[in-house]
């Protein structure tokens, strides 16, 4: 059982580091309410020992959280004891709590290592909230953040990954076992990481100094684990080359994180001017983002799948400059598969990302989703599953044609059944100005750039079985206006108003 320094030798180098990073990241207000996860291990000891040490400095209240995952047999209940026990002796409150991680894990598609972290973070978030805590301090270090960064690096991820953890951050998102949003609290809540400055010798010698005896987590050591094997096998191999790479990776990784604060608010800014968020989906304006430098392009793309796709934690320099390259160069139609069920689909002035499980969105343009819908010739009527209604009017005057969705028609060659319906297979007419040329519809609809999501829903105004209009786009060449027309049809498609 670890004991306290009783003669109070505890303002050390390390705690001056903490201290220090606490001011430089504004990690901690005076007088919060702080919740620790404390595992009973090394790095999260010192970090409970140095933040007790600091209390009275910043005036600051403690809580202890420990999750039992039950993955390690006695070693799992012991884990727990060891925080519970220190709690008791340091007088510091504590939830401790057990969960059947295992058991939780069949029939999920995570691997059990990242169900654990989720289930960590939102415990920890859970114990947050009841003790209405301002933030939630974990023991990461200088060593983990290399090791993250060298992980982000084989997997191919862009700036955000690059940059590795940061010291403070607003917890929210499924990647962290949270809800998107935390409507229920009042002030957002924090994640710090005091000890990302410091090294795990550094960790090692403080609890040494301090007499402090953590417990062992013999998992860390079992190199099939990506984490662990590329911290026993990897590292040393590559330190053996260079032996300040550990240093190298840290400071570039500071580096990288400068970059990326530097270009996110031009992302973001691109990003709020050519890109539309619909319900499961973004359409980007295309020529506005070819226009785009390629860092800004794959940004805009990552900021994307970023709000579709909150807990993404696989999104690898391939999936982005495959997406990035088929929305640049490729022909209408042309699709990139995304991790996490995301798809990109190229359009004409547009494309999209979206989720496939709920399909590619169709454009805000009337649409018929029946087959077909009889027209009155004076009259108002609403197409069924859309906000768009059909306005109807004769008159012996010519009206004005405020947009593509009138059409005014010759009434006289309009008489007979009228109706809207959906294209069928060889539908053909005469568009008005081709010298009464018919067309195949088909084709018209490619040439005028009809998104393929929608050609099938377009509405067609017909009488009997010939297209009279072609909605939004163009009338027939025997229904046009002429000089001789007595009697004027308008047809206009109008979004409805107030619920009308």
């Amino acid at each position: 059982m670890p004991t306290v320094d009783r003669d109070e030798r505890n303002r050390t180098d390390l705690c001056a580091q903490v201290r220090a990073a606490i001011l430089k990241h504004k990690l901690i207000a005076r007088g919060e309410l702080i919740v620790l996860g404390v595992s009973g291990g090394a790095d999260s000891l010192t970090l409970l020992h140095v933040l007790r040490s600091l209390r009275d400095e910043f005036d600051l209240r403690l809580h202890i959280a420990h999750l039992n995952h039950q993955l390690r047999g006695p070693d799992s209940e012991e884990d727990a004891e060891f925080v519970n026990a220190l709690a008791r002796e340091w007088k510091i409150p504590a939830t401790v709590q057990a969960r059947d991680l295992a058991g939780y894990a069949r029939g999920q598609r995570l691997s059990i290592e990242e169900l654990a972290r989720r289930a960590r973070y939102a415990f920890l978030a859970e114990v947050a909230r009841h003790e209405n805590a301002a933030a939630i301090a974990v023991a990461h270090h200088r060593d983990d953040q290399v090791e993250t960064v060298l992980m982000h690096f084989l997997r191919g991820a862009g700036l955000a990954g690059l940059r590795g953890m940061q010291p403070k951050i607003e917890l929210r998102g499924a990647s962290f076992g949270l809800p998107e949003s935390r409507q229920s609290l009042s002030a957002p809540l924090y994640l710090v990481r005091p000890l990302l400055d410091v090294a795990r010798a550094e960790i090692e010698l403080y609890c040494k100094e301090h007499y402090l005896a953590p417990r062992i987590d013999r998992s860390n050591f079992d190199t099939v684990l990506f984490r662990n094997r590329l911290r026993q096998d990897v590292l040393p191999y590559l330190e053996a080359l260079n032996p300040n790479l550990r240093e190298v990776i840290y400071h570039t990784s500071i580096a990288i994180a400068d970059d990326y604060d530097f270009l996110m608010p031009l992302i973001r800014n691109e990003y709020a001017r050519i890109a539309q968020e619909q319900d499961g989906a973004i359409l980007f304006h295309r020529a506005a983002w070819r226009a785009l430098h390629p860092a800004v392009q794959r940004g805009t793309l990552r900021l994307a799948v970023q709000r579709l796709r909150s807990d993404l934690r696989d999104l690898g320099w391939v999936h982005i400059e495959n997406a990035r390259r088929i929305a640049l160069d490729k022909a209408v139609g042309a699709e990139a598969t995304l991790p996490s069920g995301l798809m990109l689909v190229v359009g004409y002035s547009n494309f999209v990302l979206a989720d496939t499980a709920r399909g590619v969105p169709l454009p805000d343009i009337p649409l018929l989703h029946a087959k077909t819908l009889d027209v009155p010739p004076q009259g108002t009527l609403a197409l069924p599953d859309s906000n768009w209604v059909v306005e109807t009017e004769v008159t012996t005057q010519k009206p004005e044609t405020a947009d593509r969705w009138t059409a005014v028609l010759d009434f006289a060659m309009c008489r007979g059944e009228r109706a809207l319906r959906r294209r069928r297979p060889g539908d053909r007419f005469q568009p008005a100005g081709m010298n009464g040329h018919t067309r195949s519809l088909h084709d018209f609809m490619i040439d005028e750039k009809i998104e393929r999501t929608a050609r099938a829903l377009l509405p067609l105004l017909v009488v009997g079985d010939r297209i009279v209009w072609v909605c939004g786009l163009r009338v027939d060449e025997r229904a046009r206006v002429t000089p001789y027309t007595k009697e004027f049809w308008r047809v206009t498609f109008r979004k409805k108003i107030m619920g009308v």
